[in-house]
């Protein structure tokens, strides 16, 4: 995709980044009437991420988005199957409504729809200084009403959020491989009662919060790994490597790539006066499987719907705020236990029915479980029946009804000091 190279001197909004959040952001605006310019410190063939990632279907609504098709969709809801560690206890979920994306596809599907839009769209631009309303950038200045950070976790930060700490930051790898050995591919999905194209997930391998995906499609491979390094455990990066070193039938490297994910912390603002941040600038991140992708579409959608109906960034915080912090929040604490989990107490879970099918499909899904008065009536009793375990998530389940009550009412205006106070005590109580 070529990059115009000519910045203009003024526009209603500035996107900096061109990845899924920002490109999600800068299109949706224009599409509204704005004057858009969306830069991104990378060539545009190198904005966003690089590797197939699981999106949920309901995400592309929210975010306006056409769902993917052709080489984008890799993989449909197909089953997946959940193993505590390596077995033998295992979940299978059906209809979890997950699509598997080639993420590379998407990010240049949305500069399409930026450039239709009439986005003025460069790549190869570093962000020098922002000063009120005028950022200085390596191809000039440019002013603007409105100035957007979808630079992700290591960007700009013109927010000034805090950094995550190293135990809420995940490790992340996805790679796909070719298979160089159809048929031991065959019996490895065969060992593990699998078909051609359904995921196959070992979770609690190197502490609570990792996983070890892997999904055959035809002669290739999908693998995707993550952990948190700072609890002692080996990044996405090693796990991935080390299966593709001891499993005889995956050959070379076709394409993929890791990133550090930020797990939970809300920042208490999503803007401040004419700024505002999409996606993992955002911290954006839904923590109970590490995935951005989804909400930071959607932040885009509802920031430029807000731009063109109200003209305040605020609105844009608030909206998302009242509609997704409860959930994110709710579901990072349980995350946070999790975390602390191994595998044998992640199989009790298993057996006692606390995980289960609907639940985990839920998680996967980025929404709450179906609230049924039936499993309502067993809870407490697969809860007792998993010991000290299912004591502290029952505790941690508490606290997500307090979370959510509070990021309800989120405030509107001034100060929400007391608000994040607040927010801070119910999260870790």
């Amino acid at each position: 995709m070529p990059s115009l190279s000519v910045l203009p001197d003024q526009v209603d909004l500035v996107v900096a980044g061109a990845g899924t959040a920002g490109a999600a952001t800068a299109a949706h605006a224009a599409e509204r009437g704005l004057s858009v310019l969306c830069i991104e410190r990378a060539r545009l063939d190198r904005a966003g991420a690089r590797w197939v990632n699981g999106v949920a279907r309901d995400a592309f609504v929210d975010a306006g988005i056409a769902l993917p098709e052709g080489d984008e969709l890799r993989g449909l809801d197909t089953r997946f199957h959940l193993f505590a560690g390596r077995g033998p206890q295992r979940i299978v979920m059906e209809n979890h409504g997950v699509l598997d994306v080639d993420m590379r596809h998407l990010v240049r599907r949305l500069h399409t729809r930026c450039l239709e839009a009439g986005v003025t769209l460069i790549g190869d631009v570093s962000v020098h200084d922002m000063q009120g309303h005028v950022v200085t950038t390596s191809r000039g200045s440019v002013r603007a009403d409105f100035i957007v950070d979808a630079s992700g976790l290591a960007g700009l930060n013109l927010l000034g959020i805090p950094k995550p700490p190293k135990s809420d930051l995940c490790a992340a790898a996805q790679a796909v491989h070719r298979v160089t050995n159809t048929g031991a591919a065959r019996d490895f999905l065969d060992a593990h009662d699998a078909d051609e194209g359904e995921t196959i997930c070992f979770t609690g391998i190197a502490g609570g919060y990792s996983i070890l995906n892997v999904s055959v499609h035809a002669d290739e491979v999908s693998i995707l790994t993550g952990s948190i390094p700072a609890d002692g455990h080996p990044p996405g990066t090693r796990i991935l490597d080390d299966f593709v070193a001891d499993t005889s039938w995956i050959g070379e490297r076709c394409f993929g790539g890791s990133r550090a994910i930020p797990l939970g912390g809300l920042p208490r603002a999503l803007t401040h006066d004419h700024v505002a941040a999409v996606g993992d600038a955002a911290r954006q991140v839904f923590s109970a499987h590490g995935s951005g992708i989804g909400p930071g579409m959607t932040a885009g959608r509802m920031l430029a719907e807000c731009l063109a109906e109200t003209g305040h960034v605020e609105d844009y915080g608030v909206r998302w705020m009242r509609r997704f912090g409860g959930l994110f929040a709710g579901y990072d604490i349980l995350r946070r236990v999790s975390q602390t989990l191994t595998k044998e107490q992640i199989a009790t879970l298993i057996d006692a029915g606390v995980l289960d099918s609907a639940s985990v499909a839920a998680g996967l899904g980025q929404r709450l479980p179906d609230a049924s008065a039936s499993r309502a009536v067993k809870l407490p009793k697969q809860l007792a029946r998993s010991g000290s375990v299912g004591a502290r998530m029952a505790a941690a389940g508490a606290r997500v009804g307090a979370v959510a009550t509070l990021y309800a009412g989120y405030p509107k205006r001034g100060s929400r000091r007391g608000w994040a106070a607040l927010v801070r005590a119910a999260m870790r109580s």
